[in-house]
């Protein structure tokens, strides 16, 4: 399965560095270290400088980010209107996929209560006077 290209304006899945930092930004703006630890925080995810600031170099060339003045040696950045737009069309896609596997996993989550067919799925009952479910360790 070949990797996807991005087009013009997308930023790529939910733990990447452009993602985490637009996420991070929309809050307000911050410099790199407060970045860092911002997306430590709700994220759970450690960047390393090089992915931060190469990260924040391409969403600045890229009309995503800008400086927001300076605060002695740190430069802070803030979100543009297009690294909105960018950030709640990946929130957006991010969503859909979330709602697409909850869908998913409750059609395949069986009621309480619901008993496990005994049968495999070519129709047979299992070798060994056991049930699937027996087999499979469901069932002592």
């Amino acid at each position: 399965m070949g990797r996807r290209s991005r087009a013009d304006g997308e930023l790529g899945r939910a733990n990447e560095p452009a993602v985490l930092i637009l996420t991070s930004l929309a809050s307000g703006s911050k410099h790199g270290y407060a970045l860092a630890k911002d997306i430590e925080g709700f994220a759970g995810v450690v960047l390393g400088p090089g992915t931060l600031y190469g990260a924040i170099t391409r969403l600045e060339e890229g009309g995503f980010i800008e400086p927001a003045g300076e605060e002695q040696r740190r430069r802070p950045y803030r979100i543009t209107a297009s690294g909105r737009a960018a950030l709640a069309a990946a929130v957006t896609q991010m969503r859909a996929i979330a709602d697409e596997g909850s869908a998913r996993l409750a059609r395949g989550r069986q009621p309480s209560g619901a008993q496990h067919s005994d049968k495999q799925p070519n129709g047979r009952q299992p070798s060994g006077g056991q049930s699937r479910g027996q087999a499979l360790g469901w069932t002592s």
